[in-house]
C-alpha cells in the first residue's frame, strides 16, 4: 500500500532532498522577483478596474478623479516600498513584519501582526486564483459555468508545484511573470504611440453609459466615495510585506538583494499601473459593478447575459485590435499571471507559520520541512484554507475584494510603528554621526510609512467594513485567539513536565514493580510475552485473561496446566463481555492498594504486512491502551509477534528503498531475497 502512495508522490512532487542542499534551493534576484513579487505585480491587473467600479456609482463623469487617485496610490506604494527596505536592512532573520512588531512593540502586537498576515495570505490566494478564473472564462465558457471547481483545482495545482519547492516553483513560475510586465510595456508603449501619432483608440465599452446608482454627488458623500476608490486602488500594494518575510531564501548578500528586488517590484509595478489608469481613460472603458442594469446600450440595460471584460482586457483590445496576436498573447499571460499571483502568499503564509510554530503560536509541524525542503504542512494548510473561502464566496473576485488589503494594512502600520521605536533606541546609543543621520534618514522614512498606512487603513475600514472587510476582521480575531490558545497550552505542558532542579517526588523509585501478562489464547505470542516479562525481573508477575466464553476460558486452563506454566493464571469474569473495563478496573485496584507501586502491562500484538489486515487485528490492543494511557503509573509494553505477510512486506520495503536509492533506475529491479525452508525455520 505504501509503494502505491509512495510513487505518485514522487512523481508530483520529486525525489527529497538532503538537508545539508538547503543552500541550493536560495534565490537569486531574478527568481525572487516572481516568486515574493508575483502578487503587487499581477494585482495591476484588476486594481485599476476596481478604482473605476467605485466611481461609476456616481456615473462615468467622476472617472477623471481617477488620475489623482492613482497618484495617491503611487505615493503610497513609493512609501512603502522605501520603508520595507529599511525592514530588511535591520531584520534579515525573515520574520518580517510579525519580528518588528514583537521585538518593538512587544507579543501582543506582534500577533496582532501574525493574525492579519495568515488572513491576508489567503486572501491573495483566494483573490488571485478568482480573478484569474474570471479572466480564463472570458475565453473558456466552462470556467465562467464552473468557477468553483476551476478555482478549486488550480489552488491544488499551485499547491503541488510549491510543494516541489522554492526555488523549482521560481523557475516555473518566471517566464509567465517577466511575459505578463513585457506584455504591459508594450501595451503602454504601444498606445503612447498611437496617441503621439493620433490614432482614435476605443475600448469595447467606449459607446456605452452608465446608469449613475448615485448621480450628483457632492460634499462628503463624494469625498467617501473618493476615499473608498482609492481604498481599492490599494489592492495594488498587497504582498509588498512578502519579500521582508522571505529574506532567508535570498543569496547572499541577503538583505541587499532583497532591498534591490523590493525597489524593482516598486518601480514595475508603478508604472504598470498608472499607464493602464492612462490609456483605460484615453479609450474611454467605461464598468460598473451591476453591469446587466447599470451598463446602458443606446439607453437599454445590456442585460444580464452580457460578460464584463476586466479593464486590461478592454485596454488591450482597443491598443492591439480584437483577436490579434498582441491581444490574445497578453489575455494569455494576464490570465497566467493571476494565478501564479497566488506564488506570492504560498511562499509567505508557510516562512510565517514556520516561525510562529517556533514561538509555540501554531501546532509544531508548521515549523518541519518537507521532502523538498520547503514547509510543506504550511502549504496544505494555506491551500485548505483557501479552498473553503472560494467555496463559500462562489470564486467572485467582486465580492472577495471586498474583505482584501484590511489584513495587510496592519500589519503595514504596526510593522512602521516598530522600525520607528527600533530607531529610536539605536539612537540612544550611537555616536558616530554619519551612522547617526542614516539612522535619523531612516526614521523619517518609517515615520510617514507609519503615519500614511495608519491613514488608509481607517480609509480601508471606514469604507468597506459593511461591505465585507469586517469578515477578515473576524478572521483575524478568530487567529488571534486560537494562536494564544496554543501557546497556553505549549507552555502549560512544558511547565508540567520541565525537570525539577531539585530531586522530588518525580525521581522517587517505586517500592515494587507488579507486571501483568495479558492473555485471550496460549499461543505462541502469549509464550513470547511471558519470556519476556521474566526477563524484567519485577516483584510480582502474573497473567492475566477476561472471561467472556467460560468454554474457552477452561480450555486456556487446562492448556496452562498442562503445560505447566510456572506463572500464576488470574481470571477476571466479565458477565457483560467486556475486555477493557474488567482490565482498568483490576489496575486501578491495584493502584490503589499500593500507591507507590508501578503496574507493569505486557500486550502481546500481531505485526501484519498489509493495511486490512489492521481491521483484523491488534483493536482490543489499540483501545486498551488509549485507556490506560490516562491511568498514572501504569507502564504498557507491547510485545510483537510478526505474521508471515509481515515478511513480505519488509521485502517490498527493502525494493522501495533500493528503488530510491542512487542509480537504482541504472541497476533495474533487485530480485527478492530466496527464502527457503530452513531460512523460514530459522526465522522462527
Amino acid at each position: 500500500m505504501s509503494k502505491l502512495t509512495d510513487l505518485p508522490k514522487r512523481i508530483l512532487i520529486g525525489r527529497a532532498l538532503r538537508s545539508d542542499k538547503l543552500g541550493e534551493t536560495l534565490l537569486p534576484k531574478r527568481l525572487a522577483l516572481p516568486v515574493f513579487a508575483s502578487d503587487p505585480l499581477s494585482s495591476v491587473a484588476y486594481a485599476p478596474g476596481e478604482v473605476l467600479l467605485v466611481l461609476s456609482i456616481a456615473g462615468a463623469s467622476a472617472y477623471h478623479f481617477s488620475p489623482w487617485i492613482a497618484v495617491a496610490v503611487v505615493v503610497l506604494m513609493f512609501t512603502v516600498v522605501a520603508s520595507y527596505r529599511q525592514n530588511v536592512h535591520a531584520y534579515p532573520s525573515g520574520g518580517g513584519d510579525y519580528e518588528v512588531a514583537t521585538t518593538n512593540l512587544g507579543p501582543r502586537a506582534g500577533l496582532t501582526v501574525a493574525s492579519a498576515l495568515l488572513v491576508d495570505y489567503v486572501l491573495t490566494v483566494a483573490v488571485s486564483v478568482a480573478s484569474g478564473i474570471e479572466n480564463l472564462g472570458s475565453a473558456v465558457p466552462f470556467f465562467a459555468e464552473h468557477k468553483q471547481l476551476g478555482a478549486v483545482g488550480m489552488i491544488i495545482i499551485l499547491m503541488l508545484m510549491n510543494l516541489r519547492g522554492v526555488r523549482e516553483s521560481g523557475t516555473i513560475f518566471a517566464i509567465p511573470t517577466y511575459a505578463f510586465v513585457f506584455g504591459v510595456f508594450c501595451m503602454i508603449a504601444w498606445g503612447i504611440l498611437k496617441i503621439a501619432t493620433g490614432h482614435d483608440m476605443h475600448a469595447p465599452t467606449a459607446h456605452y453609459t452608465i446608469h449613475a446608482e448615485n448621480s450628483g454627488l457632492g460634499g462628503f458623500a463624494l469625498i467617501f466615495l473618493l476615499l473608498r476608490a482609492f481604498s481599492s486602488g490599494c489592492a495594488a500594494l498587497t504582498g509588498v510585506e512578502a519579500i521582508s518575510n522571505g529574506v532567508p531564501a535570498f543569496k547572499k548578500p541577503k538583505s541587499k538583494n532583497a532591498a534591490t528586488t523590493l525597489a524593482a517590484m516598486g518601480l514595475l509595478a508603478v508604472t504598470m499601473f498608472c499607464g493602464i489608469i492612462a490609456l483605460a481613460m484615453n479609450t474611454k472603458v467605461h464598468m460598473a459593478s451591476n453591469p446587466a442594469t447599470d451598463l446602458l446600450n443606446n439607453g437599454k440595460p445590456v442585460g444580464s447575459g452580457y460578460t464584463q471584460d476586466p479593464v486590461i482586457a478592454q485596454v488591450a483590445e482597443a491598443v492591439f485590435g480584437h483577436n490579434s496576436i498582441p491581444f490574445v498573447f497578453l489575455a494569455a499571460v494576464t490570465a497566467l499571471v493571476l494565478f501564479l499571483a497566488a506564488n506570492t502568499a504560498y511562499n509567505g503564509f508557510p516562512v510565517l507559520g514556520s516561525i510562529l510554530a517556533q514561538d509555540r503560536y501554531l501546532p509544531r509541524q508548521l515549523h518541519t520541512r518537507g521532502d523538498r525542503l520547503a514547509f510543506s504542512n504550511g502549504i496544505v494548510m494555506l491551500a485548505g484554507f483557501a479552498c473553503v473561502l472560494v467555496y463559500i464566496y462562489g470564486a467572485d473576485s467582486t465580492r472577495l475584494i471586498q474583505l482584501y488589503i484590511v489584513g495587510v494594512f496592519v500589519s503595514f502600520t504596526l510593522s512602521q510603528t516598530g522600525m520607528v521605536r527600533h530607531w529610536n533606541r539605536k539612537l540612544r546609543t550611537e555616536t558616530d554621526q554619519a551612522k547617526r543621520r542614516h539612522m535619523i534618514r531612516s526614521r523619517a522614512i518609517n515615520t510617514f510609512g507609519a503615519f500614511l498606512t495608519g491613514l488608509v487603513l481607517v480609509i480601508v475600514l471606514l469604507t468597506k467594513f459593511t461591505h465585507g472587510a469586517w469578515v477578515a476582521v473576524l478572521g483575524m480575531v478568530v487567529f488571534y485567539a486560537v494562536m494564544t490558545a496554543i501557546r497556553r497550552h505549549y507552555t502549560r505542558v512544558a511547565d508540567e513536565i520541565a525537570a525539577a532542579d531539585e530531586p522530588g517526588d518525580d525521581y522517587v523509585r517505586p517500592s515494587r514493580v507488579h507486571s501483568i501478562v495479558l492473555v485471550s489464547k496460549l499461543h505462541k505470542p502469549t509464550l513470547r510475552a511471558l519470556s519476556y516479562a521474566k526477563l524484567m525481573r519485577s516483584d510480582t508477575l502474573e497473567a492475566l485473561s477476561i472471561n467472556v466464553d467460560p468454554d474457552d476460558t477452561k480450555a486456556l486452563q487446562s492448556e496452562w496446566q498442562r503445560r505447566g506454566i510456572d506463572v500464576p493464571l488470574k481470571i477476571l469474569d466479565s458477565p457483560y463481555r467486556e475486555i477493557t473495563r474488567p482490565i482498568i478496573e483490576y489496575v486501578r485496584g491495584l493502584r490503589r492498594s499500593s500507591p507507590r507501586d508501578v503496574v507493569s502491562i505486557y500486550i502481546p500484538e500481531y505485526v501484519v504486512g498489509h493495511w486490512y489486515e489492521h481491521l483484523l487485528h491488534n483493536q482490543s490492543a489499540l483501545r486498551l491502551k488509549g485507556r490506560l494511557l490516562f491511568t498514572p503509573g501504569v507502564m504498557v509494553t507491547s510485545v510483537p509477534w510478526q505474521l508471515e505477510s509481515s515478511e513480505a512486506a519488509k521485502v517490498r520495503a527493502r525494493r522501495r528503498a533500493d528503488w530510491n536509492a542512487p542509480g537504482a533506475i541504472r541497476r533495474g529491479p533487485v530480485a527478492p531475497p530466496r527464502r527457503d525452508k530452513e531460512h523460514s525455520a530459522k526465522q522462527k
